[in-house]
């Protein structure tokens, strides 16, 4: 793992959320974009090395829509950037972690993720995540060799 990517956080509305964290941090989002596949419309933030990722969900069965339903809004997973999210899989896979996802898949921000099960990452979601293009490459690469 090479350093938190960010955080993602559960949010009602993402307007009214994107102006709070506007006040707050004392910038604007860098970017918005819908992930149609999880059910969730993002945006990010950039502080520093690391992201905040607000998400609100756009269906009812969408996971952050069942988040809130159950722990309301608030901090819904750690994202991990890591050097190459299919080895990472395996060593974690090893370690005895659950995935949710044995694959990587598409992401948002240009990214593929996995995510663990909070039951086996000590009740917090965690997301590794790694540049598409740069895990494209990886697998150019190993289909090479």
């Amino acid at each position: 793992m090479k350093k938190i990517e960010h955080l993602g956080i559960a949010v009602n509305n993402l307007k009214e959320a994107n102006e709070l964290y506007t006040q707050l941090l004392g910038i604007a989002p860098y970017k918005e974009e819908s992930v149609e596949s999880e059910g969730v419309t993002t945006s990010f933030f950039m502080l520093g090395q690391t992201k905040i990722e607000l998400l609100e969900g756009t269906n009812e069965d969408s996971p952050i829509r069942k988040f809130i339903a159950k722990r309301g809004p608030g901090i819904h997973h750690i994202a991990f950037a890591v050097e190459d999210i299919s080895v990472e899989i395996n060593r974690l896979q090893k370690e005895g972690f659950i995935l949710l996802n044995e694959t990587p898949k598409p992401g948002a921000d240009g990214k593929v993720v996995a995510f663990l099960h909070p039951k086996s990452s000590g009740g917090v979601l965690v997301e590794l995540c790694m540049d598409a293009e740069d895990y494209l490459k990886k697998l150019e690469e190993k289909s090479d060799d």
